[in-house]
């Protein structure tokens, strides 16, 4: 029998997408999911929210100059409709809301237009959409948007985001303020009395299910009875901001699913997209997938339907750049470029030949400093990984100018190349060898951790028991538990850490973050580490030595160091940085920085010495800073690679 073409009914306050398989309502004009029917169900949206408050798009902006990270909520309530595209194969729509100065200050100075597109035999529908602003409009901040999904919380209880992180949810009522505690932040409540006694006394926050970019592909719920599941699926970071690592929101209790295109979360306001006077710019964001999927077999596992969501999901990926969506500012594939090459190390301290760039991230990102692509938020970004020998293809990539950016796990710092990069439509640029020589003055006289950018290899401590989210108990995640700041304290509830080189083990030794302590009557003290090394042979009193330091994360942080006197002026100081807030939200890294400190070989003693790390100021239990890496070198005339 042949399959339901895509029909279209134009309603006076909505229109109705429908191929046979799913019905999606959306309001007329303001481009708002009101309602989609799936399997039996008339609405899988929460019915008993308000119609505005089901399926959207927002922002939050602010005015240009506006300090912190907070703005004005915009739910993007479109005031034009219009039909891009019918026929029974594709129905494409556009709601769209134009800009004018008679709204300076009311919304944000923008034309956003939001489509939305059912194709005929397909489980779902795509949305994406298209902000621009002119060159003549004000100045502004925009701090983030998204779009989100609400679902029926009589349906479904289970979300699911990977293989080893899914579970039963408690349900919105159970963090209601007669049925949970508020800890120490509004998102984070612990379920004293939940409506399923199986939920009691764990910790619920959104932020424990937070996931990097280039893992954020699949996420969503599934409904038990009858077996349905609602998933989101985003098939390329590219409109993505900050890179592969940018850490985001997926699903949490709501039930709710979002798909991120841009946040300051876990980055504070070095990621907020600032717009100056005189600044045009024009970004599509998305396609985005809403797949739903349902058990043909009335005795199988609903949870099976995870799996389902994933082969879909590597078949969205295999399918970009799609081909079907119909505005101009979407290149398909004949339209944009590749560019591939081979990434090698030079370290001649590590080996006397270039190193292959062994699963190096590369990546293509609108030009800037070393390191800029992390902090880039305006443009679109192009990231691959290098095979074993160093060899990396990036693909499907918009033309423009770009810088070719890297960095390696196993070595510190990032590569640039220097030469603008202009990929053209339908051609391939191949780089040849390039070769990166990361930070290095002279041999490794020792070294604390792994090099790869987070603070996941040290000692990451047990919750309290009294706030565990169960999902996390012998979790490699475990550092997604709530709390975990407070724990320094109870294992160092009178001194602070002290590491000896050679003896200690930085994976149980070494406490993830360097946070502050708390004290009995409930203020905050700073901390200073030690680190203890012996010098087998008197220090070049002329020479210099070098302290790598690398973070993975700081919050409101000042960083000093010191060397073999703790009551001394401190030989280096970041001076306050960060504010990724990474330890609040239960991430394990941030934003990388990387410091370079000399160490005058008269400050060195032949035997015994300290390096002392402190944070001297405190006002909070979330300040802190994570370690990615700590390196000593000794200076360049030394031989060898000897270790302390």
């Amino acid at each position: 029998m042949p399959s339901q073409g895509v029909k279209l009914y134009v309603q006076d306050k909505h229109v109705v997408l429908d191929n046979g398989i799913l019905q999606v309502t959306i309001s007329n004009p303001d481009g708002i999911v009101t309602a989609i029917q799936y399997n039996g169900i008339d609405n899988l949206l929460a019915v008993e929210n308000q119609e505005a408050d089901r399926g959207y798009w927002d922002l939050v902006w602010n005015l240009a100059g506006s300090k912190g990270t907070k703005g004005k909520f915009d739910k993007i309530e479109a005031t034009s409709f219009e039909v891009i595209v019918e026929n029974e194969d594709q129905v494409e729509l556009s709601f769209s809301r134009k800009w004018d100065p008679s709204l300076e200050g009311k919304i944000v100075p923008l034309n956003i237009e939001k489509r939305f597109i059912m194709l005929r035999n397909s489980s779902g529908f795509y949305t994406y959409a298209i902000y621009e602003h002119l060159k003549e409009w004000p100045a502004f901040n925009l701090d983030r948007f998204r779009v989100a999904f609400k679902l029926r919380k009589d349906k479904f209880h289970y979300m699911a985001m990977a293989d080893n992180r899914q579970r039963y949810m408690p349900l919105p009522d159970d963090r209601l303020p007669y049925r949970s505690q508020t800890l120490a932040y509004p998102e984070a409540v612990l379920l004293v009395d939940p409506m399923e006694t199986e939920f009691r006394g764990e910790v619920d926050d959104k932020y424990q299910y937070s996931c990097e970019n280039k893992d954020n592909r699949v996420h969503g719920w599934i409904c038990n009875d009858p077996p349905v599941g609602f998933w989101q699926i985003t098939p390329s970071d590219e409109f993505r901001s900050a890179g592969p690592h940018k850490q985001n929101l997926t699903s949490h209790v709501g039930p709710t699913t979002l798909a991120v295109m841009h946040s300051v979360h876990y980055s504070g306001e070095d990621l907020i997209l600032k717009f100056g006077s005189n600044e045009a710019w024009k970004k599509v964001f998305g396609p985005i997938f809403i797949y739903l999927n349902s058990l043909s077999d009335a005795g199988g596992n609903p949870l099976s339907l995870w799996e389902d969501a994933k082969q879909q999901m590597r078949i969205e990926v295999q399918d970009w750049p799609y081909t079907f969506p119909a505005s101009q500012d979407f290149p398909q594939s004949h339209q944009r470029g590749n560019v591939s090459g081979r990434l090698l190390v030079k370290d001649r301290y590590v080996c006397k030949d270039d190193i292959p760039a062994n699963g190096a991230y590369v990546g293509l990102a609108p030009p800037g400093d070393v390191g800029s692509w992390q902090s880039e938020v305006k443009g679109y970004q192009f990231w691959t990984r290098a095979d074993e020998d160093g060899y990396f293809c990036i693909n499907n990539i918009w033309t423009g100018d770009y810088n070719l950016y890297a960095w390696v796990p196993g070595f510190i710092g990032d590569y640039k190349y220097d030469v603008i990069i202009t990929p053209s439509a339908g051609y391939d640029i191949y780089m040849g060898d390039l070769v990166y020589e990361p930070p290095r003055d002279g041999p490794t006289l020792w070294e604390i951790g792994v090099p790869d950018r987070t603070a996941a290899e040290f000692y990451v401590p047990d919750p309290s028991p009294m706030f565990v989210n169960r999902l996390y108990v012998n979790h490699p995640d475990r550092f997604r538990q709530y709390g975990l700041w407070e724990r320094y304290a109870d294992l160092y509830p009178d001194r602070d850490l002290v590491y000896t080189v050679g003896v200690s083990d930085y994976t149980k030794d070494w406490f993830f973050a360097q946070v502050t302590r708390k004290n009995d009557d409930d203020t905050y003290q700073g901390t200073t580490w030690q680190i203890k090394f012996k010098l087998d042979c008197t220090a070049n009193e002329t020479e210099t030595y070098k302290l790598r330091l690398a973070l993975a994360t700081a919050h409101a942080a000042e960083l000093q160091v010191r060397v073999n006197d703790d009551g001394k002026s401190p030989l280096f100081s970041s001076g306050q940085i960060g504010k990724d807030n990474t330890i609040a939200r239960h991430g394990i890294h941030g934003l990388y920085r990387l410091y370079h400190v000399g160490i005058p070989g008269n400050l060195l003693l032949e035997g015994d010495n300290t390096i002392f790390l402190t944070q001297p100021k405190s006002t909070s239990p979330f300040q802190g800073i994570m370690y990615d890496y700590i390196r000593l070198e000794g200076p360049a005339s030394s031989n060898g690679n000897k270790k302390a």
